[in-house]
């Protein structure tokens, strides 16, 4: 981060845009209402699974994720905390989302990795972190479930170091551990953060200390627990590095806080980092330029298109990442992609399921356009300058399966829903040129389940996916003459996508190789940027 750039207007300045990432079940979904119950947002937390709808979860409010306890869908929230504005962006921790995930983490400027205390770096957690790496997102870790049996902390930190390969600085130091853990020590305020068993939603007590030699601190930790602090201390302070600011703002280093989510214990320590250490809003890459936070003119990008958010009204909602400029309910935008003009005068700021319409929003926020299926992921808005957000991509699926409505009087329903998922980027739908019905590509096998759910409660349109030919897609690109070839040749191979764009349906790594060979002017790729 260049230090010489000019200090961002102060509206802007106190902007926080993150994700959190984890493995499913590290308790990510506790830890962002935790958030929003310190931020003031919600009065009362609820698990996942919590009974009763006074007490869903305001972050996963899909039918499926409330019933299954894990976050499908990214969503947004906005709370303010302290002098800052935090926008918290939900990412679905379950593999068979990564793509969405990615997309999401394109549009904030730093993310909070929870790892649980017994099991420390897990697949998913790994899978994640590349994906930060790409883009060199600062990363916070909170290291949850403390009050559980968890491991050794210098083998946790070690586990972080080696296989992310990136230096972890403890933020604070966990004393005792299990049913002994009473709290924890916060390294850079150099403060005793004592834990409430008894009331979960309640902030910890602080007790200001003067170094790991003040008397007071024998009041409140046992001896025993407090030798062990001291040695710990010591050892730490050897071995491991000190918090160093530019290292973590260039994603080379990773503070960790250790706490107990469910107790609401580190998560206002977790907070304040985010507040005092995390990133402004960052520049965005465009095609044409990079796009500063303090630019006026107002500019912004759709990363998700989310249907059906109330399921009372046929609704889409596009999120947008504002990367500079102030926004004001009514304006008149530039949509680049259709070169039309268009007014968004029904924005909303997110508290999970609940939509305020909001006035105004500024550069690092994120805000819902409701639109009847204009905006598509990747989609930019200016005020009239054309430019191309890039950096946003869309992956070749993995598993392929064909759909057909079991009523086979709907197949123009089911058409109508398809199209809505494929607008949403919730899956990649191909219509083959020879035989009629969908092929229908996800990354991971669980969203089949997701989508058949969601078609039989969106559209009241029971479906059956059936098994496929096909096991891969790649898009099809190069030559126009070697192209035509290739299609009139293959045409039992060839689709094309959701924005008409031609797809090569393959079967196994050698339809791919003999395609390139064949056709030395075509190339086929994995992933296609989401760049209008």
């Amino acid at each position: 981060m260049p230090s010489n750039a000019a200090p961002l207007p102060p509206e802007i300045a106190r902007r926080r845009t993150f994700a959190i990432i984890s493995h499913p079940d590290a308790g990510k979904t506790t830890l962002t209402e935790k958030f929003l119950l310190f931020g003031g947002a919600i009065q009362m937390a609820g698990q996942v699974r919590a009974k009763g709808d006074a007490r869903r979860t305001r972050s996963d409010f899909m039918k499926m994720e409330q019933e299954r306890g894990i976050s499908v869908s990214a969503s947004a929230m906005s709370f303010d905390f302290r002098q800052f504005r935090f926008n918290l962006v939900d990412t679905p921790g379950h593999s068979d989302f990564s793509e969405d995930t990615y997309r999401t983490l394109t549009a904030v400027d730093a993310a909070v990795m929870v790892i649980d205390g017994a099991k420390g770096v897990e697949s998913q957690t790994r899978k994640l972190f590349e994906v930060c790496r790409l883009r060199d997102l600062p990363i916070l870790t909170f290291c949850n479930k403390m009050d559980r049996e968890s491991r050794d902390v210098f083998e946790i930190i070690d586990e972080i170091q080696e296989n992310l390969a990136i230096d972890v600085t403890p933020a604070s130091w966990p004393i005792g551990q299990g049913r002994d853990f009473i709290g924890a020590y916060d390294i850079l305020h150099d403060r005793l953060e004592i834990m409430d068993r008894a009331d979960r939603n309640k902030v910890a007590e602080s007790i200001q200390i003067t170094g790991l030699d003040d008397p007071k601190l024998s009041d409140h930790v046992p001896a025993d627990l407090l030798a062990k602090l001291r040695e710990d201390l010591e050892m730490a302070r050897e071995l491991l590095p000190a918090f160093d600011r530019e290292q973590f703002l260039h994603g080379a280093m990773t503070p960790i806080w250790f706490g107990s989510a469910i107790n609401s214990f580190g998560v206002k320590e977790l907070m304040d980092g985010i507040g005092e250490y995390g990133p402004e809003p960052q520049p965005q890459k465009a095609a044409e330029r990079q796009i500063s936070a303090e630019e006026g003119p107002v500019t912004g990008f759709v990363f998700k298109v989310q249907a059906n958010m109330d399921p009372k009204h046929r609704d889409r909602v596009a999120f947008v990442r504002l990367a500079s400029g102030h926004f004001e309910r009514g304006m008149k935008l530039f949509h680049v992609r259709s070169k039309k003009p268009m007014a968004v005068s029904n924005p909303v700021l997110f508290l999970a399921a609940d939509r305020e319409l909001a006035e105004e929003a500024w550069a690092g926020d994120i805000i819902g356009i409701p639109n009847h299926g204009q905006l598509r992921i990747g989609d930019a808005l200016t005020e009239g300058e054309a430019l191309r957000f890039t950096g946003i991509p869309s992956f070749a699926p993995e598993l392929l399966q064909s759909i057909r409505a079991l009523d086979p009087m709907k197949a123009k329903h089911l058409e109508k829903a398809l199209t809505q998922f494929a607008e949403e980027g919730a899956a990649k739908v191909f219509k083959p040129m020879i035989s009629s019905g969908y092929i229908v590509g996800v990354v991971g096998a669980l969203q089949f389940e997701v989508l058949a759910s969601r078609i039989e409660q969106e559209y009241a349109l029971p479906v059956r996916f059936e098994g496929s030919n096909f096991t891969s897609a790649r898009w099809i690109s190069g030559d126009k003459a070697e192209i035509e070839k290739l299609v009139n040749v293959n045409k039992q191979h060839i689709a094309t996508d959701s924005d008409g764009d031609l797809v090569f349906l393959t079967r196994l790594q050698w339809d791919i190789d003999r395609v390139l060979r064949d056709y030395p002017g075509v190339r086929l790729t994995a992933t296609k940027e989401m760049m209008v």
